[in-house]
């Protein structure tokens, strides 16, 4: 069911600002389709995209998300309410959130149809297809409506883009067991959720790695869907088929790989993997037994770094159309307890909620992640 930005039944908190479990996501309502009634609707004609404004109404922007799933999807919807709560987009956006069943390429195409019949001027798009969305896309854009694609990038030419280089992720997780192991050993691939871009682009990255390395045999692929119960239980119904394992490759729910090995009293391998909080402190050395790994992560602020274009692009000023930006790399030696690693916050929670560096993308504080709750009263996003 679609939402607002403000709290609503059915959103990703549980009304006593604490996150959902995946089962309760689901269970919630939070997958379902479509647009709800109620909606006022403002139509948005090619020509005058940047008219909203300067006419004092904001711009009608809309989230099309495939999946709710998993705590990652939640971080980043919660860091767009966070964002959509601070300057310049309290002013200039009005932000509503939808969520596909299961992603649903069917469904996410009823989905924005409808927010193309309903006149926003843009839409945020975390597709459940790489390629099977662009029918819907075009259509989008011969009526006017801006469609930036994000995280599961489309190949749409239309679409805006911002992008992660997800056949690095793959490469530099494989690349790190194949250093490690010396080019000789037993690995897992845990991988993402089936149908989506950046599952197919990891997994592609990492075969080109382990093509280099005959030694290096994978014993079993499996998928963890990004969410760290799913990939522990399926962990735990094959390893005990399994020959010793010297390292993990593991698209997302790292944290539930390592504890299903844990309890069945196998060693904490080598292990490459994404950036979840329980995962980082297995890192740090706080969770034991410290794991020797490389922390990877998709950054929930992509959907922020995407309004941001959109509010860009809708305004008319000079900007990339198609946008890279570069994910946190973080060693074993290099996770520091209370500054990438967090004992207070949920094992599943993504460290990498907030750039880093110099100049980092965007600047949030854990509560905009967790709650959605703004980090003061004006947000700038830094893109390339």
């Amino acid at each position: 069911m679609g939402q607002d930005t403000g709290p609503t039944p059915g959103a990703p908190e549980d009304g006593h600002g604490r996150l959902l479990s995946r089962r309760d996501v689901l269970r919630g309502g939070l997958a379902a389709g479509g647009l709800a009634a109620g909606f006022s609707i403002f139509g948005s004609s090619p020509s005058a995209l940047a008219a909203p404004v300067a006419a004092g109404r904001k711009f009608r922007i809309a989230l099309a998300n495939s999946y709710i799933g998993n705590v990652w999807r939640i971080e980043m919807e919660n860091l767009l309410k966070a964002a959509s709560k601070m300057e310049p987009y309290k002013s200039q956006v009005q932000l509503s959130i939808f969520n596909a069943p299961n992603t649903s390429v069917s469904a996410q195409q009823s989905q924005m149809t409808d927010m193309i019949s309903s006149g926003y001027d843009a839409i945020l798009l975390d597709a459940a297809s790489g390629s099977g969305l662009n029918g819907v896309i075009a259509e989008a854009t011969h009526r006017g409506v801006l469609v930036v694609s994000f995280d599961n990038v489309v190949t749409a030419p239309s679409a805006a883009k911002v992008n992660i280089d997800q056949y690095f992720f793959g490469r530099t997780w494989a690349e790190f067991l194949a250093k490690k192991l010396n080019g000789k050993g037993n690995v897992i691939m845990v991988t993402g959720v089936a149908g989506a871009s950046a599952n197919a682009q990891r997994n592609a990255g990492a075969e080109q790695v382990w093509a280099k390395y005959p030694g290096i045999k994978i014993v079993t692929r499996y998928t963890g869907e990004w969410d760290a119960a799913v990939a522990e239980k399926n962990t735990v119904g094959v390893l005990p088929s399994l020959p010793k394992i010297d390292g993990i490759w593991c698209q997302g729910g790292v944290y539930g790989v390592l504890n299903a090995f844990k309890a069945a009293g196998r060693p904490l391998p080598y292990t490459a993997g994404e950036a979840e909080n329980g995962f980082r402190l297995y890192l740090a050395g706080y969770l034991k037994p410290r794991v020797d790994g490389v922390s990877i992560g998709q950054p929930p602020y992509n959907g922020v770094a995407a309004l941001e274009l959109a509010r860009r692009l809708l305004l008319k000023m000079p900007q990339k159309r198609e946008i890279t930006l570069l994910p946190p790399v973080l060693y074993s030696n290099q996770v520091k307890v209370g500054v990438s690693a967090f004992p207070n916050l949920p094992h599943s929670f993504f460290d990498d909620f907030t750039g880093s560096g110099s100049n980092p993308t965007v600047v949030f504080d854990s509560n905009a992640a967790l709650h959605g709750t703004p980090s003061g009263s004006s947000l700038k996003v830094i893109l390339p």
